[in-house]
């Protein structure tokens, strides 16, 4: 730990960068996907605002539990399929996957597509599931 200040003291100017580059790669980080909502956040809107949950996870996993009302759209389609989401243009749109690690790519795709009231589930499916939120099954 002593040698430690002493680089810190030492190099001051290459920690300086060090730290600023990470801060700025943090802040990228959480603002390259968009807004975030948890769970219980997301079922206040859902109830409230009639928002639009979007899954973005293949049909099998879709078919294992889905929040209820979800549409299904898989990450790869949905760049082609948005425009089903056209008539619910007006309304929030959550996007969900399996742990929250590609909804990111698919609100960047959908801002691209026109529709800006685009938010991610954070923690996705798992966080849902460990709120202990119901998940329908087919």
């Amino acid at each position: 730990m002593e040698r430690l200040f002493e680089f810190v003291v030492n190099h001051y100017i290459l920690v300086s960068l060090f730290v600023a580059f990470l801060l700025g790669i943090l802040v990228l980080e959480s603002r390259r996907g968009g807004k975030k909502i948890s769970a219980q956040g997301a079922v206040n809107l859902i109830n409230r605002d009639q928002a639009v949950v979007v899954d973005i996870r293949d049909r099998k996993d879709f078919n294992e539990g889905r929040i209820t009302g979800a549409i299904n759209i898989p990450l790869n389609s949905l760049k082609e399929r948005a425009s089903e989401l056209k008539k619910h243009g007006e309304k929030q749109i959550i996007v969900a996957d399996k742990m929250g690690q590609h909804s990111a790519m698919a609100v960047k795709q959908l801002n691209a597509e026109g529709y800006q009231n685009v938010i991610r589930l954070n923690g996705g499916i798992a966080d849902w599931k460990a709120a202990n939120l119901p998940l329908v099954k087919k």
